[in-house]
C-alpha cells in the first residue's frame, strides 16, 4: 500500500512518544518520576461527571448539530461576555473535539498550499505539524529568554512575506509559561492588522495565571479585534477534562460557517455526552478552577526554586500554565561514564536512563538547550524528581 507524501512527512508527537517510553519502563518494573505531563493531575469534578450521566439517562446520546449544542454555545457566549467583555453570536462559535481539533480546523480553513503561518518559538509541538498537514509552511521566529520568550513586533514584521496568512499567539505559553501583557498584545495586533493577517489566539491556559499577573485575550484590545482573531479554547486544562475532548473556537461569522462545514464532514459533531459535561463545567460552580490554580501556583514556586538551586540550570519564573522551562545550556558538553551530553535531548535521555526522571527536551519546542519540566503533579513527586535531577547533574564532568 502506497502512503501519501504528506503522511510520510508528518512527525509523530514527541510528547506521546516519550510517554510511551515511560510506560514501557514502568511495565518492566522500573519506577519513573514523570515530570512531562501536559494535563492536570486532578480528577474531573463530580458534578461534571454527574452531568454526563444525566445526559445519557436523558437520552442525549445521538448526533447533535455539527457546531455543537445550543446550550453549550450559549454558555461559551456568556463566558466570553463575563471574562473578556466581548459578545459573540451563536453563529460565531464552533464546539469541536478538543482545542487541538479547533486549531486544525482553523489551519485547513485558512491555508492554501504554501501559505505561511508565523510561529513564535518556543512553541507547542503540534503547531508546525498541523500547519504542514494543512499544506502550509511554519515560519519560526525566535523569542529568546532575554525577551521573556515574548514575540517582539519588529521580529514579527521582519518575518512577514507575501505568503503570510496568520500568526499564532499562545498566552500563557506552553512550554515557557510566558504571559503577554496588554501592551505587548497591542503591538503585535497593530502589525497584524497592518498586514491583514489572521491572529490565532490559543487561550487554552487562560485560567492558570499566577501572582498579580492578569490574562488578556487579543479580542479585548478594541471593538473590532474579534474580526481579526480566531480564539481557541477548551475545557481540558481549566476543568481537568483532557480525555473528554471538548474545545471551541470563536471567530468571524463567515469563517465559522466554513469551519462548521469542515467539521461536519470530519466528525459529524463533537461527542454529545461530553458536550453536556462541558456545559456543566463552564456554566456551573467555578470554585474548583480557582482551587486548582492556587495549587499549581504553589507547585510552580517549588519547582522554580528547586531548578534554580541546581548548578548549571536556571529558570525564568513562569506566569501561567503548568510548565517550567529550564535553561541547561551550561551542561551541554559535559559527560558521565563516557556518555556525552551533546544537546538537550541527550540530557533528557540521560535523566531518564540514569535516574529515571522523565522530562521533555526544549528542542521539541523549537528551543535548543532547554528542558520542559511539568509541575502538573504532586509536590512530593516534584521534590523527588528534582532531587534525582540534582544528583544526576552533580555526576557530570
Amino acid at each position: 500500500m502506497k502512503l501519501s507524501n504528506m503522511a510520510l512527512n508528518i512527525e509523530p508527537s514527541p510528547t506521546f512518544a516519550n510517554i510511551a517510553k515511560v510506560k514501557a519502563m514502568k511495565e518492566r518494573g522500573i519506577e519513573v518520576i514523570t515530570l512531562l505531563a501536559g494535563e492536570p493531575d486532578f480528577k474531573t469534578t463530580d458534578r461534571i461527571c454527574e452531568a454526563a450521566i444525566a445526559a445519557m439517562n436523558a437520552g442525549h446520546t445521538g448526533y447533535t448539530v455539527e457546531t455543537g449544542i445550543r446550550e453549550l454555545k450559549e454558555a461559551i457566549q456568556q463566558k466570553f461576555e463575563k471574562d473578556q467583555g466581548v459578545h459573540y453570536g451563536l453563529d460565531q462559535i464552533v464546539v469541536s473535539c478538543g482545542a487541538k481539533h479547533s486549531l486544525y480546523l482553523s489551519f485547513i480553513s485558512l491555508l492554501d498550499q504554501g501559505d505561511e503561518v508565523i510561529v513564535p518559538a518556543p512553541y507547542w509541538v503540534t503547531y508546525p505539524e498541523q500547519i504542514r498537514l494543512a499544506g502550509g509552511v511554519p515560519i519560526y521566529v525566535n523569542c529568546p529568554p532575554e525577551n521573556g520568550f515574548i514575540l517582539r513586533p519588529e521580529d514579527l514584521e521582519a518575518a512577514i512575506t507575501r505568503r503570510t496568512r496568520a500568526v499564532i499567539i499562545n498566552s500563557p505559553n506552553n512550554p515557557t509559561g510566558a504571559l503577554y501583557s496588554r501592551e505587548q498584545l497591542q503591538a503585535i495586533y497593530d502589525v497584524c492588522v497592518k498586514h491583514k493577517l489572521a491572529i490565532i489566539c490559543d487561550d487554552i491556559y487562560e485560567k492558570l495565571v499566577f501572582g498579580d499577573k492578569k490574562f488578556t485575550s487579543m479580542i479585548e484590545l478594541c471593538e473590532g479585534a474579534k474580526e481579526h482573531c480566531i480564539v481557541i479554547n477548551g475545557v481540558s486544562k481549566s476543568y481537568a477534562m483532557t480525555g473528554w475532548r471538548i474545545g471551541y473556537l470563536a471567530a468571524p461569522k463567515d469563517f465559522v460557517k466554513i469551519v462548521g462545514c469542515m467539521q461536519g464532514q470530519m466528525t459529524s459533531n463533537p461527542n454529545s455526552i461530553a458536550q453536556w459535561a462541558a456545559l456543566e463545567a463552564i456554566s456551573g460552580n467555578q470554585s474548583g478552577v480557582e482551587h486548582r490554580r492556587q495549587v499549581f501556583e504553589d507547585r510552580r514556586d517549588l519547582m522554580v526554586e528547586l531548578i534554580n538551586a541546581i548548578p548549571g540550570m536556571s529558570c525564568h519564573t513562569p506566569y501561567g500554565a503548568f510548565y517550567a522551562f529550564a535553561d541547561v545550556r551550561p551542561l551541554i558538553g559535559k559527560s558521565f561514564n563516557g556518555f556525552l551530553i551533546k544537546s538537550d535531548k541527550e540530557f533528557a535521555d540521560y535523566l531518564l536512563d540514569e535516574v529515571h526522571v522523565a522530562v521533555l527536551p526544549g528542542s521539541y519546542f523549537g528551543a535548543r538547550g532547554f528542558i520542559r519540566f511539568s509541575y502538573a503533579t504532586s509536590k512530593d513527586v516534584i521534590r523527588k524528581g528534582m532531587e534525582l535531577t540534582a544528583e544526576a547533574v552533580a555526576r557530570l564532568r
